[in-house]
């Protein structure tokens, strides 16, 4: 396993999933099946903590599971690449907050997290750390797949998000996978993941 570690750019979250968002949220309150949720029991799903009240203010927080993404994937006809991605995973989870205290607590919160998950086996591919932009890719490993993918971004300003991906997702779709959350972490395509589940 590799680790990029590239400079710091704009880093942005916006439109997460573009309009399927709002898809999605309409369909949660009209379907009472399961896997409407991201499912805890899932391989990659990653035990993350909160960024806490006292430098945030939580203002996205999404549990997505099979049942609505693969629902999703139907109408993206036009973006083939993100249908399958979305066709692949079991589960995303996704929290975006707005930094409203010291910038640099939070970087060092997101670090923090990133520790806390390569304590509980996950692997760091992607890092950039400039003054208290953070930007950390990890990814959870079963069987010499990829089974999880953890983003966790601060732009050192304004805004923090945490993205994690259950399912089995390939190197070559990590690009996708920020077009898809449109959130613009530098170096993202260049990551090239080795020896996988070696070592």
């Amino acid at each position: 396993m590799t680790t990029s570690k590239v400079p710091a750019g704009s880093m942005r979250s916006g439109n997460i999933l573009g309009a399927v968002l709002a898809l999605l949220a309409c369909v949660t309150l009209l379907i009472s099946a399961c896997g409407i949720t991201a499912p805890r029991s899932n391989d990659g799903y990653a035990d993350l903590e909160s960024l806490g009240m006292r430098d945030t203010n939580r203002l996205i927080s999404l549990s997505i599971g099979p049942t609505l993404l693969h629902f999703a994937a139907r109408y993206m006809d036009d973006e083939p690449e993100i249908r399958d991605l979305l066709r692949s995973l079991d589960g995303v989870r996704i929290r975006i907050y707005e930094i409203d205290g010291d910038a640099g607590r939070v970087a060092q919160r997101i670090s923090s997290m990133s520790e806390h998950l390569r304590e509980d086996g996950w692997e760091p591919v992607l890092l950039v750390r400039e003054q208290n932009e953070e930007v950390h890719m990890l990814l959870r490993m079963v069987n010499h797949h990829i089974s999880g993918m953890t983003v966790l971004v601060s732009d050192g300003e304004s805004e923090a998000v945490i993205i994690n991906l259950m399912g089995e997702i390939r190197p070559e779709q990590f690009g996708d996978v920020m077009v898809a959350l449109d959130v613009d972490a530098p170096g993202v395509d260049d990551v090239q993941v080795t020896q996988i589940g070696e070592g």
